[in-house]
């Protein structure tokens, strides 16, 4: 890609922008991003990008509306300024869970905010872990889906060595999280159980029975997302009456919205191993929870994109 690689962040997840620039020896261009009073975003980019192969770093988390915004006058800010290219890395897509009509009369929310992106000027997609596969389909540019595997794998495999966890099954909870779960069974050479949930409404989830065996058997739960924490915590209960042994929590992105850390707290898992591509704000702290970085990963794939190398054999 001819152009200049250059790098810039909306105020979503400053930390984790800022470990990518370092992970490629770089730093981030220089945007104003502010907000009038009335709560309207303001974005100035304040270097010459003309020409420039820019990524855009913005997941679109909490709070969910205005960081969306900002990620879309961002990329108009580029646009305008000319950039040759313009990749919004979003390492959480907000609004993934709204991929459907589930119900008569509701949107695909989804299939909106990636029209929203591809309208703004973007001329790529770089994300990670997507609630549903199927979102990539939903963009009309490509899209680079990267998955966080390899981050929890290595530290669970760390642990595993090191005698913390034994006669380990990972369980899904939910069937939609089968394949992730298997292919995480296959590589820690483990088996496999899942839960049989059934949701009843937004945010609310009953589990009802345990698939597979977990008795005596230490327990990886894994899923893409943690939220409200309500279908983990009611995994825990139901893997407890399956006399399941040790029970450890695995997820990508860490929404913890609600009365999600507080259920973490009470409940018996262990520990709660997440990544960075959601932010802990100052009053989201739980000694259960471990924070893996994906920053070297998600550079990787940022310098193979501009370089136009294989970005493939990151999808694992």
């Amino acid at each position: 890609m001819s152009g200049e690689l250059v790098l810039t962040s909306g105020r979503a997840n400053p930390r984790l922008s800022q470990e990518i620039a370092e992970s490629l020896g770089m730093r981030l261009a220089e945007t104003e991003v502010t907000e009038f009073s009335d709560g309207e975003v303001f974005v100035q980019v304040n270097e010459n990008v003309r020409g420039a192969d820019v990524f855009v770093i913005q997941p679109t988390c909490h709070p969910v509306n205005r960081n969306i915004m900002e990620l879309l006058i961002i990329i108009d800010a580029l646009k305008r300024a000319s950039a040759s290219r313009i990749t919004a890395v979003i390492p959480y897509y907000g609004y993934g869970r709204q991929d459907r009509k589930v119900q008569p009369r509701v949107p695909i929310t989804a299939k909106l905010v990636a029209d929203l992106i591809t309208a703004a000027g973007a001329h790529r997609v770089l994300t990670m872990d997507l609630h549903a596969g199927q979102i990539q389909g939903f963009f009309n540019i490509p899209v680079d889906h990267l998955f966080a595997a390899p981050v929890l794998l290595q530290y669970l495999q760390e642990r595993r060595v090191q005698g913390a966890w034994q006669d380990l099954v990972v369980v899904s909870p939910d069937a939609g999280g089968v394949e992730r779960a298997r292919a995480f069974a296959k590589r820690l050479g483990t088996s496999l159980a899942i839960m049989d949930k059934r949701r009843t409404g937004i945010n609310e989830a009953k589990i009802m029975h345990v698939i597979g065996e977990v008795r005596d058997r230490d327990v990886i739960l894994l899923d893409d997302m943690i939220d409200t924490a309500g279908s983990i915590t009611q995994a825990v209960q139901a893997l407890r009456q399956e006399g399941a042994r040790r029970i450890l929590a695995s997820c990508t992105h860490a929404v913890l919205s609600g009365q999600a850390l507080e259920r973490l707290e009470r409940s018996e898992i262990e520990e709660v191993v997440v990544t960075n591509t959601i932010p802990l704000r100052d009053e989201q702290t739980c000694k259960k929870i471990t924070v893996l970085s994906v920053a070297p990963l998600l550079g990787e794939a940022i310098r193979r994109i501009h370089t136009e190398t294989s970005v493939s054999s990151l999808f694992v």
